[in-house]
């Protein structure tokens, strides 16, 4: 990864981040609940939507994280720097072209949602996160940002721990994307999950006021959760007592 050019790596992670907020939240917003002309249940529900998290991630981090490391998360890419398995230098524009990559999939998906007479996407929700009244299941904002700091924090562990030079080769995209899948099984009915502030930016745009004022806490509350285990991985997991370089996260 090292050898990839700027460009390269900002053209991964856009792909990637786009990929994962039009598939994901795609999922949710286009298949998640959907009735047969008979009015029978025929959508993927939550768990077709985590598990479209999950594959987006593990395909993408197959494809491209040689290229950028296969953040494709701000979130990550704090984390990771924190960890110093990415220059800080690299940060911005990472985290730019995350924002910018998963506001252009909301609003591709914002054109084919509006393809369905009555869509609303403020009425809807379209995918975006929230607490108290906006949460799923009505959970409080203390439960929601505890809730997105521990998943996010564990997620990094996930990340920092498959991709660390003791860890099987080859098989990282593998747990990055089934923990994410499991991350979203938890998550969604507290607030809808987000563990990525630019997936919750990229549709929060087009959801309205409502969303766009609580979605302070969906960037601030997986950032905290990423830092901690950032700072932490390597004392609990003795990276720290070694002298090799663990280089920058890849997902090859």
């Amino acid at each position: 990864m090292d050898s990839s050019t700027p460009a390269a790596r900002i053209g991964a992670e856009f792909l990637g981040t786009f990929w994962l907020v039009f598939g994901g939240c795609g999922a949710a917003i286009l298949a998640g609940v959907v009735l047969s002309p008979d009015k029978v249940p025929v959508g993927i529900g939550y768990l077709g939507v985590a598990l479209a998290f999950g594959l987006t991630v593990l395909t993408m981090a197959f494809a491209v994280g040689h290229v950028s490391g296969g953040h494709f998360n701000p979130a990550v890419t704090v984390g990771l720097a924190v960890a110093k398995r990415i220059e800080w230098r690299w940060v911005p524009s990472y985290i730019i072209t995350q924002i910018v990559a998963a506001s252009a999939a909301g609003a591709v998906l914002w054109v084919i949602a509006n393809g369905k007479d009555g869509f609303s996407a403020v009425d809807s929700g379209f995918a975006s996160n929230g607490y108290g009244d906006r949460s799923p299941g009505g959970y409080s904002l203390l439960a929601c940002a505890i809730v997105e700091i521990v998943l996010t924090a564990f997620f990094l562990y996930v990340i920092l721990g498959a991709t660390d030079d003791r860890a099987p080769k080859g098989f990282a995209p593998i747990a990055i994307g089934l923990s994410l899948t499991l991350i979203h099984l938890v998550g969604i009915p507290v607030t809808n999950t987000s563990v990525n502030p630019a997936r919750s930016l990229g549709v929060a745009w087009f959801a309205g006021g409502p969303a766009l004022a609580q979605v302070w806490l969906f960037i601030v509350a997986p950032v905290v959760g990423a830092a901690i285990a950032g700072f932490s991985y390597a004392a609990i997991t003795g990276a720290d007592k070694l002298e090799v370089d663990e280089g920058v996260a890849n997902n090859p």
